[in-house]
């Protein structure tokens, strides 16, 4: 997992805010290393991490997954077979990506915003927010601080995130990197980035 930008998508209103969503779902867009892990393995956590039968009771929290072509469209489909029990009940909307809407800056990296010392560090690599909001390492730092990834994870790339011995021990004593995963996301727009070096994926992620 290299990148993770969290927006709306899925409907017909113009530039929609958490307002004024319109109708629009709640999406985590995610950018991967097709190297390290497939698109299917990501469809595989989409599909078994909730209940696709389920009826969203309203559609800004919706399930759905979005496809950029006809062979992602067709990895849905076979995956949906594959791993959901009673695949001709999902009610999971699958459906072309056309805009993704990016969401204001204060949901990006919702967890790692709660821990300052970080967050200053971050900033001070990235003081533009847009470079901030695609950092690998915030990304992967706001997983690990919502409680997705292992400690074997962490401890393989810590020297890879930037961070000082202070905040290194800060993340460490945050006893919210544990060893489960749940993502709770109830959108996904997957999206390969040809390349690119990452580390290994988070078993689980949040925008």
């Amino acid at each position: 997992m290299l990148r993770t930008r969290v927006g709306y998508c899925g409907g017909s209103t113009k530039s929609p805010t958490y307002r004024s969503i319109g109708d629009h779902a709640e999406t985590i867009q995610i950018d991967f290393d097709p190297k390290r892990i497939r698109y299917e393995q990501l469809l595989e956590l989409f599909w078994t991490t909730h209940n696709p039968c389920r009826n969203a009771w309203s559609r800004q929290y919706m399930s759905a997954v979005f496809y950029a072509d006809e062979a992602q469209r067709e990895a849905i489909d076979a995956t949906r077979r594959k791993f959901v029990k009673m695949p001709d009940q999902v009610q999971t909307e699958i459906a072309p990506l056309e805009t993704f809407w990016i969401a204001e800056d204060y949901h990006q990296k919702y967890r790692l915003r709660h821990e300052s010392a970080l967050v200053d560090e971050l900033q001070a690599i990235y003081p533009n927010e847009p470079d901030f909001i695609n950092s690998t390492a915030a990304a992967r730092l706001n997983g690990y601080l919502d409680g997705h990834g292992s400690k074997q994870q962490l401890d393989r790339e810590i020297d890879k995130l930037g961070l000082s011995m202070t905040a290194r021990i800060l993340l460490d004593s945050s006893g919210t990197v544990r060893t489960f995963w749940l993502v709770d996301q109830v959108a996904v727009v997957p999206d390969g980035l040809d390349g690119a070096e990452g580390g290994d994926v988070f078993e689980g992620v949040r925008g």
